[in-house]
């Protein structure tokens, strides 16, 4: 099982996505579970406020480390004995926003903020690792995944070094929030947990599991505006069926992502069809 924890301004966002389609099936199955956390309601004030203007200025606002690292906490204790401590403050009391990040956490337990962490803790953030298949493999093995949403203009930078384990961007652009960034890293992760796709065979063929994009598909009509599906397919002979899904991956990465290539295991063959084909000198048709 794998369990999802976000830190969220707007943990609707991601109960009512994550709720729909495989991921809600894979919810309701048990293979993964999606605790969404209000960081507001660690803010510790009336209003619940949780960001204030930067040191040095500069537009926008910043979340504060408090609210923030009160939330992690809360979590952290919710994966160690299974309860939900969202009301709890920083080591399951509440605290007081205003005092020191240190003190505020090492007040009833002398624990160090730098102890090891249990849990891998991934800030959403355009200045992180670009997101992969290969880092939703490694992080589909761990059994509790916390996700930091951001807002504003960003995070205090000092709970930010207490907490994350991983920075990790979907791409090189800017959004409003991490909430879509960690519903795309949830969704990708979530195929790869046991049980959560009807066919498991269905993760191992996917676009990027070798470093190749996934084969053309087809479905009835067998002839749909003139346009016919590839005689191979209706042939029934597995060998060929094999050979030529492995062929038309190497032909769409080689046109379509030809910087996947390179990190791709070919045959001596299939490189250097690849090599063609990225070069100009022969196309590669999926009509056979």
């Amino acid at each position: 099982m794998m369990n999802f924890h976000v830190m969220t301004l707007f943990p609707d966002m991601i109960n009512n996505a994550m709720a729909e389609s495989i991921t809600g099936r894979a919810i309701k199955a048990g293979h993964i579970t999606v605790n969404a956390v209000n960081i507001r309601d660690f803010a510790g004030n009336k209003h619940n406020s949780v960001d204030d203007y930067p040191y040095g200025g500069g537009a926008g606002m910043v979340m504060q480390a408090a609210p923030v690292y009160r939330c992690y906490k809360a979590i952290e204790e919710e994966i160690s004995n299974g309860s939900v401590a969202k009301d709890k403050g920083c080591c399951g009391k509440k605290a007081n926003v205003s005092g020191d990040l240190k003190d505020i956490c090492n007040a009833d337990t002398g624990e160090n903020l730098t102890d090891k962490k249990k849990t891998k803790v991934i800030y959403l953030s355009p200045q992180g690792k670009t997101f992969n298949q290969e880092m939703a493999r490694e992080f589909a093995k761990e059994e509790n995944l916390i996700f930091l949403c951001g807002h504003y203009e960003g995070i205090d930078e000092r709970v930010l070094e207490e907490i994350v384990s991983d920075y990790v961007s979907i791409g090189d652009y800017v959004l409003t929030g991490g909430e879509l960034p960690a519903l795309v890293m949830m969704d990708t992760i979530s195929r790869l947990v046991p049980g959560v796709l009807n066919n498991d065979m269905s993760a191992q063929t996917e676009s990027f599991s070798d470093n190749l994009l996934e084969y053309p598909q087809y479905t009835r009509p067998e002839n749909w505006e003139g346009k016919l599906v590839p005689p191979v397919l209706l042939s029934g002979n597995h060998k060929k069926l094999a050979e030529w899904y492995r062929e038309q991956s190497v032909i769409r990465t080689a046109k379509r992502r030809p910087d996947l290539i390179e990190r791709a295991e070919l045959t001596q063959k299939e490189r250097e069809l690849a090599e063609r084909i990225m070069a100009g000198e022969e196309e590669g048709t999926d009509k056979k």
